[in-house]
């Protein structure tokens, strides 16, 4: 007699670590990857972080801390929101994450039940709608366009049929990288407070922008920001991340996290206090992007993707490749092959339209951004 299995694990996989793993076996076979499809830095952790790393490793015990996180690192961040946003954000609505995703499980396993409906945009982060979905949530696709920059409006939410329950904003997004206005995000956290909407605020690309800074809702009635260590700070692999709370979901995070994950990593914890004081290598890193971003926006269309959507932040460029296929896994999946470039298929962000749209992750050596353009250029020719 078969065993059981939880319909809970019945979710679309994320196609992007699928495209990781076919990239990493063509490279271990002897292929040249170019890394293009992942959503991560290529520098290491800043050098003051590894250094209190190493401080650690030899002074700390390395147990567990306090559920909320250490707080010296909680009051590190709340002073991050002082000097980065002019923001008052006590400590202790602070809570430290097992990265951004642990974040997104506790939010939505805190602010919604069963059956609720949370929308989000489209094209959007894929996880947002798997891990609603794995849960018993409704996600509730807003199907966006160049109008908005691919953003979720109030006109667009009003036209939303049946209650609603939960909003998940992203500014910068993923994967266009557009930036809500702050006059535009806060407006949109003042219809959510007044509709009696949950608003998620996904924050995890700030400080990368490029001409523009991108405004916090930490201090928006009800709203939850979500934060990570993992893409300015460029420590991914270290899982830490932090959340800042509405007073009211403090304590059943707190809750959540004891019996979930007990605590982050207390190792990442003891070193991610001294990211914030890295800002020249960090800055160094976001120039690399800039100068990356201008090269393919530059380059790309000379090899017929001619189609591409701008970024304000990250360090994505959204292809439209309607011209060159109907079947963008297809098309990414022959580029691997054929050229060594791997590139994130559209329909990872939006199972609607994805099918016409790829991903280009810019966050590699500059170097590396110039040979992809020329290989794409000479297998389009």
């Amino acid at each position: 007699m078969a065993l059981k299995e939880s319909r809970r694990a019945a979710i679309d996989p994320f196609i992007v670590m699928e495209v990781l793993r076919a990239a990493n076996e063509r490279a271990a076979s002897g292929g040249d990857i170019i890394h293009m499809e992942v959503g991560q830095p290529s520098t290491p952790a800043p050098r003051k972080v590894l250094e209190a790393a190493k401080r650690a490793l030899d002074n700390d015990l390395i147990g567990y801390t306090d559920a909320l996180g250490l707080p010296a690192l909680r009051s590190r961040i709340a002073r991050h929101y002082r000097d980065f946003y002019r923001a008052d954000v006590p400590a202790e609505r602070i809570a430290v994450t097992t990265g951004s995703s642990g974040g997104f499980l506790l939010s939505f396993l805190a602010a919604f039940d069963p059956g609720d409906r949370v929308a989000l945009a489209m094209p959007g982060y894929p996880c947002y709608r798997h891990i609603l979905t794995a849960l018993g949530l409704e996600p509730v696709l807003i199907e966006t366009g160049p109008e908005t920059k691919y953003q979720p409006d109030i006109a667009a939410l009003e036209k939303i049929d049946g209650r609603l329950d939960g909003l998940i904003l992203a500014s910068p997004s993923n994967p266009v990288g557009a930036v809500v206005p702050p006059a535009e995000l806060h407006a949109i956290a003042a219809w959510c407070a007044r509709k009696g909407v949950r608003l998620i605020s996904d924050e995890i690309y700030h400080g990368i922008t490029y001409g523009l800074a991108a405004a916090t809702a930490a201090n928006d009635a009800g709203a939850i920001v979500i934060n990570s260590f993992s893409k300015y700070f460029s420590m991914t692999g270290w899982r830490l991340g932090w959340m800042v709370l509405p007073e009211d979901l403090v304590k059943p995070v707190e809750r959540l996290t004891q019996n979930f994950f007990i605590s982050a990593p207390a190792l990442s914890q003891l070193a991610g206090i001294a990211a914030f004081d890295a800002e020249d290598e960090l800055q160094g890193n976001i120039a690399r992007y800039g100068r990356n971003r201008e090269i393919l926006l530059n380059d790309l269309p000379k090899a017929g993707f001619d189609d591409l959507i701008s970024t304000d932040g990250a360090f994505y460029i959204y292809a439209n490749v309607a011209r060159l296929t109907n079947d963008s896994l297809d098309f990414c999946q022959r580029m691997l092959v054929e050229t060594g470039v791997a590139a994130t298929p559209g329909i990872d962000f939006d199972p609607m339209r994805g099918r016409h749209f790829m991903r280009f992750c810019f966050s590699g050596a500059t170097k590396d951004m110039v040979e992809a353009a020329r290989r794409l250029h000479a297998w389009r020719k």
